[in-house]
């Protein structure tokens, strides 16, 4: 940016960007045939055509070079501006840019600078707009569910009763529904605002984080969870504490899908330099056109589990999310109904 800057102080360049290329250019241009010019001039001995051209061949090679430089240098403002939106789309991270350069390059870092600065407003305002109206939301849900509770304890007939029940019932699944919309904007949040840098993920040391959250499941439909780590440690760009909740939100579905005394695997190893994740269990399985549905938000496949337990249906999007954004895929097959599935991770080069 200091070679852009300083071109940009010149008075006929300040205020196009393509001037400040072909200035440098034409300097470039004519590099070799002023050497020439002082060489033939100026050299005391004699000039031999020979010496001529050798020095004029050099001075074309040394000018090239020069020249390239120059312009690799040039188009640095592009770069920064091409940085700071993949940093913003990929990361959430807001880089300040430059805004006092006239030219198109400075036009274009402005107007990506004041893109993102209205598109970091929105999402906040959005947000901040969903959450007060989930709020309100849920206080207008509740309004219904407490009439039906107060019919329910004044003992009227079953047919009110029933009644009354089922508002209950009915509201019970908008606060879900509600609760649900807020936890997805608070994810997602979280993950885009993730440094993904490389780190050391120790497996073993994850192990008890994921156990703690998913012993009970465990324990209530008598299910046995095998955990076999062929692979220590490996580099990731992926927080702990996402991949842990990514692995939770796996296992969990595979309790859920599952029936009761049967086994889920966790299998954790590499292949051809690549990082394998594997969760698979015996549960009730889902046919190969359902696959496109599995990772949608608030999927047409939400279903109940085999004890009935309810869906979210943002689970298995959240984890296709954050696998992506760490470099990495998940992918979900079955062999149909009744015959199990099976969740692969995996970390390419990991």
């Amino acid at each position: 940016m200091k070679l852009y800057h300083s071109l940009s102080k010149i008075g006929f360049l300040k205020k196009s960007y393509a001037f400040k290329f072909l200035f440098v250019a034409f300097i470039g241009i004519h590099i070799p045939l002023i050497g020439i010019l002082f060489f033939v001039l100026y050299f005391d001995a004699s000039v031999s055509p020979a010496s001529v051209l050798i020095f004029s061949l050099i001075m074309t090679l040394l000018a090239t070079v020069i020249t390239l430089l120059i312009l690799n240098q040039l188009i640095k403002p592009i770069a920064v501006a091409s940085k700071a939106l993949d940093d913003y789309r990929n990361e959430r991270k807001i880089s300040v840019l430059p805004t006092a350069y006239n030219d198109e390059a400075g036009l274009l870092m402005s107007n990506i600078q004041e893109s993102i600065f209205e598109a970091e407003t929105f999402i906040n305002e959005k947000q901040d707009l969903i959450y007060m109206l989930s709020h309100d939301l849920k206080n207008f849900a509740g309004n219904p569910q407490g009439l039906a509770k107060l019919i329910i304890d004044e003992k009227p007939s079953d047919s009110i009763k029933d009644l009354a029940n089922l508002i209950c019932e009915s509201t019970n699944l908008q606060f879900r529904y509600i609760e649900n919309f807020i936890k997805l904007l608070k994810e997602q949040d979280q993950v885009v605002k993730t440094n993904h840098e490389t780190r050391i993920i120790f497996f073993s040391n994850i192990l008890p984080f994921i156990n703690e959250q998913i012993e009970q499941r465990l324990i209530d439909k008598n299910i046995t969870l095998n955990v076999s780590i062929e692979t220590e440690e490996a580099r990731l760009k992926i927080d702990e504490g996402l991949l842990i909740q990514v692995l939770v939100n796996l296992i969990t579905n595979a309790v859920k899908f599952s029936y009761f005394e049967s086994t889920i695997n966790l299998r954790i190893f590499t292949e051809s330099n690549d990082l394998i994740i594997k969760v698979s269990d015996n549960g009730i399985g889902f046919n190969e056109h359902q696959i496109g549905e599995l990772f949608k938000k608030f999927t047409k496949m939400s279903r109940l589990g085999t004890a009935n337990e309810s869906s979210t249906g943002i689970g298995l999007y959240l984890c296709k999310k954050i696998i992506e954004r760490s470099n990495g895929k998940l992918t979900a097959s079955s062999e149909g109904k009744n015959k199990g599935a099976e969740f692969k991770i995996i970390f390419e080069n990991a």
